[in-house]
Order: structure tokens, then C-alpha cells, then sequence
């Protein structure tokens, strides 16, 4: 029984589930602005002009970057990217120079710091698409830097006396990435998609998660409500007692998923694979004793993204080394070329001034102008595949057309390895049989296919319900490349945050995915579903989602199937 069984006097908030689940506990709010009486006493800050005071600017900056950087030592995987990130962006020239500007026209320090973040949230949010998603960063280092500057403690989620459920407007990295999943037993949110960051970290960390929930801020700190991560639902008015139950049986349900060792098939013998996404040698070693057949994304952008300089061939060979090494028995490593620009700005590949850098040179576009970049990361994965004899398969990003994917395949292949592209853009879908006959495999990446398919910014809140990968648009794109593939006989896989949805998985396979990769915590509830599952029944829940008007009617229409 799960949550939606409950009474139907209840009140009932619905958003998009991203991690399966039943939660339930009293709400904690997070409000993280600062006091305003804080920022009244500290008043213009007294100092002596406007130097001294972007000497505390930088003071501020430091510490709080620094905070970013040691948070991000302790985490792995998709919070340490982007902790990672977040504390480059505290540091972005950029806003100090838009700081420092407004100091030198007589303005106080506080409001120089919140104007220049104003002023870059507006240009973000007018860029759309992944730059968008970083509004939320924005605002977390401007208050984090205001309360440095007044003497205040970091702001952030409060530290819960008993299990709760986290809710807020939406969640910086920061606040995501410490969460202790034994006292935050669930995450809603009123803005944010399937793919912003909140959802990502919560799936890593494995807590029943809903995002773009509107209204659920309004509701009172302490009120007691139940949250199910498979349907979106949120309930207030459930009776405790019914609620535990909810939640043992959504627990006892979820350990006999994590007890699933593999290896992937439906019930009737197809195979299925799964593989891991990673970020660098130490997430790769986390994901190596999981029941993978191995990687199916390595992002190694996320490998540099303090680099001022490019890094050389041996720098780089030592790096991926360290990320095939895990797995040389017998299974494979799919490495992502560098997918710079956009949200993941890189010194030394990164074009400024862009206009709108989700639209623009980012991905393989960088090598057009700059052919040595990719020549020399070729390079580096080709040395590191030598060393340690893992099987290696290359893909690149942002590919466009036929043309861009038979060049890049010929520089891999020249190399002795494996050549594939990333379906992201909708036309790489709709001519992935002519891919096919220039490449070895393809990996859809759901995140940004479903943004780029629906023009949607993933972090507005009014849009949430177009940037979930359950999209009919989405999927049929998804089945016209997974048709592509199975006529060719080359493999066709998803390695987007939806191939981490246990009962997406089941659409995935049914349309003829041959292989699914997702972070490592997804990896057994994902696998104990297709096990459980006909390859007749996955046909049919693909035609059933690929039939349904909207996502939620593309979700009940598969749950209802498997009932």
C-alpha cells in the first residue's frame, strides 16, 4: 500500500518524484536568508574606502570557497562535483569586478554583493537551460558571503532533532551534499526538475525525493506529512500510525532491492547492463564492488574544472588510469570527452562572452576551433587504456550531426579504440540510424535531450512538469534511437539521470535499451526490478508510457501495469 491509499480527507500536494520511497516525520523548513537585524547593525561596515572593503569582499570569498573545497573533500560522486564547482563560482572574477564597481560608485558592501549577484541571476536565468541551474548557486554564496561579512553563522539546513522531512524553496548543493540520511528521511522542494541538483544528490544518497511541489512551502514547520517518492504525492493529515506502517513497508520493500547482486535480465533471460556513472578515480573505486558490468559514463570534465591549464598527456593518462584501473576484469569504461562550457566552465577550453553557452560551444563544438584539445585527450585515454587493459570505449557530447560524429569516430578509431556519440540534441535522435553507420554505440543523456526536446529551463519551477524525462516527446525520441540500434545490431544506452528510475528502467528496456547507467546507489533497486519483469511485460510498459499524454499518466499507466 503506499500513500496514495491513504484517506481522502487529507490535504495532498503532488510534485515530480525523482527517488522512490515512503517518508514521513515533521516538516523542517529551511529558511536560509540572513538576519535582516544582522545586516542592519553591520550597516556600511565602517571602512576606511572602497579598497578596504573589497579586501573583506575577498576575505569573504576565501572563506567561504574554502568551505565549498573541504565540504567537497569529504563527499564523492555528484556532490563533490558540484561542491567543487560551486566553489570555483564563489570565486568568479566576473562578480567581484561587478562588486568591486559598485563600491567604487559609493555603495555599501552588502548591497554591492547582493546587486552583483542580481545582476548575474538575471543574466543567468535569461541565458535558460543549464546556466539557469546555477541561479540557485548564486543565491546560496550570496548569503553565505553576507553572513560572513556580518558575523552571522553559515546558513543552510538546520540540524534536526528526529528523522524529518527537508522542505524548502529549493536546495543549494551545499545543503544537499551533508545531508545525514538516518535524520533528513525525506527531501521536497518547491522548485527544481528530475535533473537539478537536489534531485541528483538525493538519488546518490538514496532519500525518497519530490521536487517542483508547489505550495509546499506554505506549510508549517513541525506539521507532520507523509512523502512518496514513487508517485510525488505528499499527504498532511495521515494518522502516525498509518504513516510507520507506510514507511516500514516502503523500508522492508527497498532492502529486498538492495539484497538484488546481479547480473541484470529480465525474468525471461534478456540481458540487460548496467553500469555506473563516475567522476574521477575515488568514485570509480566506490562503484567497482557494485553489480556493474562497468562504466557507462565517465564525465571527465568534472576532472578539471580547477585546472587553469591543460593539463598534459601523461597528466591526463595518470588520471584516467586511475578511473579504468577498478575495471580491467573483463568489464569496459565509456569516457565522455570533455563536455566543457555551459554550467562547467573550464579555464583552458571554455570560450567567454557567450550570449547563451547551453546553445552554444560547448561539448565537441570546442574542438572545432581547437582541434589539439581533443587530439591530446585521445591521447591521454588511449596511454591510459594501454596501461591498464581495460576495455575502452570513447563518446563525445553536444553531437549534432553525421558528419561531426564520422570525424570524431575516425580519430578514435585511429587510436584502437571504440567510437560512439552522446544523443543529447533532438537531431542526433531522429538520425540515429545514419549514426549508426558511422559509430559503435550511442548513449542517450536523458538530462539534456528532455531540456533540449522541450525547451525548458530545468530549474523553472512553472515547467518542472516538461523537463521530466517521462515526456512523451522524450520517450519517442528515446524508442526511434533505440529502434536505430537494434536494427543495426549496435548497442544504444541511457546514461541520464533517468536510467536511475527503477520503473522508467522498465520502459527503457521494453523500447530496447540495451544498457543503463546511473549512480551507483541506484544500481540494485534498478537491477531487482528488471529481474522481476517479463521482456513481454517491458514491451508493454514502453508502449504504455510511449501512449500516455503526460508524465503522470506515463507512471500510472506502467504502476498500474505491473500491478
Amino acid at each position: 500500500m503506499s500513500a496514495t491509499e491513504t484517506a481522502s480527507s487529507d490535504t495532498v500536494l503532488r510534485g515530480t518524484p525523482v527517488v522512490p520511497g515512503v517518508a514521513a516525520g515533521p516538516a523542517l523548513l529551511v529558511r536560509g536568508e540572513v538576519s535582516p537585524e544582522a545586516i542592519a547593525r553591520f550597516g556600511d561596515g565602517g571602512f576606511a574606502d572602497a579598497d578596504a572593503a573589497l579586501a573583506a569582499y575577498d576575505e569573504a570569498v576565501e572563506a567561504v570557497a574554502a568551505s565549498f573545497a573541504r565540504k567537497a573533500e569529504a563527499a564523492h560522486g555528484a556532490a563533490a562535483e558540484v561542491l567543487t564547482a560551486s566553489a570555483g563560482l564563489a570565486r568568479d572574477k566576473g562578480l567581484r569586478g561587478s562588486v568591486a564597481k559598485a563600491l567604487a560608485g559609493g555603495t555599501g558592501l552588502v548591497a554591492s554583493v547582493q546587486g552583483a549577484v542580481e545582476q548575474f541571476v538575471t543574466i543567468f536565468t535569461s541565458m535558460g537551460g543549464l546556466m539557469a541551474e546555477r541561479v540557485t548557486d548564486l543565491q546560496d554564496i550570496e548569503r553565505r558571503v553576507v553572513a560572513y561579512l556580518v558575523g552571522e553563522p553559515e546558513p543552510g539546513v538546520p540540524t534536526p532533532s528526529e528523522p524529518s522531512v527537508l522542505v524548502a524553496e529549493d536546495l543549494a548543493p551545499s545543503d544537499t551534499s551533508g545531508l545525514d540520511p538516518e535524520l533528513v528521511t525525506g527531501l521536497v522542494t518547491e522548485r527544481g526538475g528530475a535533473t537539478s541538483h537536489t534531485a541528483i544528490i538525493a538519488r546518490q544518497l538514496g532519500i525518497p525525493c519530490v521536487v517542483g511541489a508547489a505550495g509546499v512551502t506554505a506549510i508549517e514547520a513541525g506539521t507532520f506529512l507523509v512523502l512518496d517518492g514513487e508517485t510525488g504525492e505528499l499527504r498532511l493529515g495521515v494518522d502516525p500510525a498509518e504513516a510507520a506502517r507506510l514507511v516500514a513497508d516502503s523500508k522492508a520493500a527497498r532492502e529486498a532491492l538492495a539484497s538484488w547482486s546481479g547480473p541484470a535480465a529480465t525474468a525471461d533471460g534478456t540481458p540487460v547492463k548496467l553500469l555506473a556513472n563516475v567522476a574521477d578515480g575515488p568514485s570509480a573505486e566506490q562503484a567497482g564492488p557494485e553489480p556493474v558490468q562497468g562504466v557507462g559514463l565517465f564525465r571527465t570534465e568534472l576532472c578539471f574544472l580547477n585546472r587553469k591549464d591543460e593539463p598534459s598527456v601523461e597528466e591526463q593518462a595518470d588520471i584516467y588510469s586511475s578511473v579504468l584501473a577498478p575495471y580491467s576484469d573483463d568489464r569496459y569504461v565509456v569516457v565522455r570527452t570533455l563536455d566543457a562550457g555551459s554550467d562547467k566552465p573550464i579555464a583552458f577550453a571554455t570560450l567567454e562572452g557567450e550570449e547563451n553557452p547551453a546553445l552554444g560551444v560547448r561539448g565537441l563544438r570546442l574542438s572545432f576551433s581547437n582541434p589539439g584539445l581533443m587530439d591530446r585527450q585521445l591521447d591521454g585515454i588511449k596511454l591510459a587504456a594501454e596501461r591498464t587493459g581495460t576495455e575502452t570505449w570513447v563518446m563525445a557530447p553536444m553531437v549534432a550531426t553525421v558528419a561531426e560524429a564520422a570525424d570524431f569516430a575516425g580519430k578514435v578509431r585511429a587510436r584502437g579504440l571504440k567510437p560512439g556519440v552522446m544523443v543529447e540534441i533532438p537531431s542526433a535522435a531522429l538520425l540515429a540510424h545514419q549514426m549508426l553507420e558511422v559509430v559503435d554505440f550511442l548513449s542517450i543523456g536523458t538530462n539534456d535531450l528532455t531540456q533540449y526536446t522541450m525547451a525548458a529551463d530545468r530549474m523553472a519551477t512553472d515547467l518542472a512538469h516538461l523537463t521530466d524525462p517521462w515526456q512523451p516527446a522524450v520517450l519517442q525520441l528515446i524508442a526511434i534511437t533505440a529502434e536505430a540500434g537494434k536494427q543495426a545490431g549496435k548497442p544504444v544506452g541511457v546514461c541520464g539521470e533517468a536510467a536511475a528510475d527503477p520503473l522508467l528502467a522498465l520502459a527503457l528496456v521494453g523500447m530496447g535499451i540495451s544498457s543503463l547507467s546511473m549512480a551507483a546507489k541506484a544500481v540494485r533497486p534498478v537491477g531487482a526490478a528488471i529481474s522481476r519483469a517479463s521482456m513481454d511485460v517491458c514491451e508493454q510498459a514502453a508502449e504504455a508510457a510511449l501512449s500516455a499524454k503526460d508524465p503522470m499518466a506515463a507512471r500510472d499507466a506502467v504502476r498500474a501495469l505491473l500491478s
